[in-house]
């Protein structure tokens, strides 16, 4: 692992389990569940250090053959080691070399989507090991690319072969064998040779290293990735592509700016792809140096609507700004960008730099990204846009499921990951009254988990550092309730007395409200169903105030028209 030992990893799961019990479903886990998504002890005593793929697909069959030569470290000394490969993809031998040319199979059995190793003999702690895992097969199908993933076998508009993978949550281990966890990433990256017929081209992750000529009309493109990665963004995708080229000069220097595109899509794109810069532009201010330097930028056409996949951001957007044509806030303002360029992006910092340990916790990848398009909506047309965008994306939230899924089963949570993740992080932002500091946490996120697989509670305790109030209780009621918080308010007949109450929200729930007057902002800090009251200069605080908060903060208002106060 990139931080902590898989070992502290475990513990820390189980114990952010046992914190957070209270909110897991009644939803029935099989034993193929838990093997996908806990950290079983056949996991647990080794470290992943690199991967090298090589994989030939076969596209009039539609079917894979490959090899895997996976390298680790043990922890801990260990014997059993669980491989993930999901069927019907067949394993045809494990290979462990034993000198310079000579190798012996391992022995291996068969549960389900999983494959236990048997090294015969006790790996050492501390000792580095390689074994090559060869296999073949017909591999899911995509029925609904990214959501419902696994190899899009398709057709270009002149019937040329347009081939892409795409596995979150389903998990690469669809197409290719591996250590399918995301808690895990191999710290020396990781090497994708794909073999095609020579008249298309295979783009996958970080730089191209070579392309090796065969005799039978094929050719293999080896791309090599320098840094850790995690397993769902491995891709390939074969077409035939055209190249642009270009350079951004960033904070880490000279970034290459690599953009794959069919032939007779060049035109269209070369339009939208001049997003690209400004895109880099805004998160390099609010997220810090993009993260991955070493391998590049690259914008590759596919035949579905998009995915994060690191260094090798994936594109089907129609060369439309929006979301396929339409704005997702219905704002208005999401119509002045391109909505796979710029989301599937900001991933590169949130989700591919910054990685959940648990897919429960998907959030962090979701919830940050969706707000960076509140922040380059911010950033193209100001702060009104920004506001609006993300006052208008709040329509799609549906509150029916809490955002944290059920940890050690490969469970993601609700899809509100997505936009009420984006409106408790504005909430909060709108808290803090200071975007400079706002802006410093963001940064220190990510340098503070760079590169690093983390948890809800990591982030919780990284943001705390930032805020001047403690971010529990704001978590536990957006992230793991599905109430939206209710701000009661009653003016006295005077005019010059507000009273406030929560209700509606969890017990201590303590999330500053900032009422922006003409004069100066005035914080309260409601109390749940207990009124609190605020003196202040006549014609300070109005009604219109009071309404506004209701777009800069996620809850609901209530004005109180008449108000009774029973003592006890």
């Amino acid at each position: 692992m990139k931080c902590n030992a898989i070992l502290i990893s475990f513990i820390s799961l189980l114990f952010s389990l046992c914190v957070h019990s209270q909110q897991l479903t009644n939803k029935v886990y099989t034993h193929a569940d838990t093997l996908r998504g806990s950290i079983t002890p056949e996991r647990a005593w080794w470290n992943l250090l690199h991967y090298s793929i090589a994989v030939t697909p076969n596209i009039e069959a539609k079917t894979i053959e490959g090899a895997v030569t996976m390298q680790f470290k043990a922890l801990k000394a260990g014997k059993i080691m669980q491989i993930d490969l999901q069927q019907p993809l067949i394993i045809d031998s494990i290979t462990q070399p034993i000198g310079k040319k000579k190798s012996k199979q391992l022995p291996f059995k068969r549960d389900g989507n999983i494959a236990l190793i048997d090294f015969e003999k006790v790996v050492q702690l501390n000792l580095k090991y390689s074994i090559t895992i060869y296999y073949h097969g017909k591999p899911k199908e995509a029925v609904n690319p990214p959501w419902e993933g696994g190899i899009s076998w398709k057709k270009d508009s002149n019937g040329a072969p347009f081939i892409a993978t795409s596995c979150q949550g389903l998990g690469a281990s669809v197409w290719w064998p591996c250590k399918d966890h995301q808690s895990d990433e191999p710290d020396w990256g990781v090497v994708i040779a794909v073999r095609v017929p020579d008249t298309l081209t295979n783009v996958s992750n970080g730089k191209l290293k070579k392309i090796i000529t065969h005799n039978d009309h094929t050719k293999t493109w080896v791309w090599e990735v320098k840094n850790p990665i995690n397993n769902y963004s491995v891709c390939m995708n074969i077409g035939k592509y055209v190249l642009i080229e270009d350079q951004y000069n960033g904070l880490g220097g000279p970034l290459p700016l690599n953009y794959y595109f069919l032939k007779d899509h060049k035109d269209s794109a070369l339009v939208q792809l001049k997003q690209v810069k400004t895109m880099l532009d805004c998160f390099e201010h609010w997220f810090g140096k993009y993260p991955f330097y070493q391998d590049g930028y690259k914008l590759v056409e596919v035949p579905y609507l998009g995915m994060e996949h690191q260094s090798n951001v994936t594109y089907g957007n129609r060369f439309k700004n929006g979301y396929l044509g339409k704005d997702i806030s219905t704002s208005g303002w999401g119509m002045h960008w391109d909505y796979i360029i710029i989301h599937e992006s900001a991933h590169e910092w949130f989700g591919n730099n910054i990685t959940s340990k648990d897919i429960a916790d998907m959030w962090i990848h979701e919830g940050f990204t969706t707000y960076s398009e509140t922040l380059f909506s911010e950033w193209l047309d100001g702060s009104i846009a920004g506001d609006e965008y993300n006052f208008g994306s709040r329509k799609r939230i549906k509150n029916k499921d809490p955002i944290i899924g059920d940890y050690n089963v490969n469970a993601a949570g609700s899809g509100d990951m997505y936009f009420k993740a984006s409106a408790m992080i504005h909430s909060i932002r709108k808290a803090m009254n200071n975007d400079e500091q706002f802006k410093q946490m963001l940064l220190g996120l990510n340098k503070e988990f760079w590169h690093a697989t983390i948890t809800t509670s990591d982030v919780e305790c990284k943001m705390n550092s930032y805020t001047r109030f403690s971010l529990g209780k704001i978590f536990d009621q957006y992230l793991r309730k599905t109430e939206i918080p209710v701000l009661e308010y009653y003016f006295s007949v005077s005019g010059n007395k507000l009273m406030y109450r929560w209700s509606n929200a969890i017990d201590e729930f303590n999330l500053p409200i900032v009422i922006q007057t003409k004069l100066k902002p005035i914080t309260i800090v409601p109390k749940v169903e207990k009124w609190q009251e605020l003196y202040f200069p006549l014609g300070m605080i109005n009604e219109t105030q009071m309404q506004s908060l209701s777009k800069s903060f996620y809850i609901q208002l209530m004005e109180k028209k008449e108000l009774v106060i029973r003592s006890n």
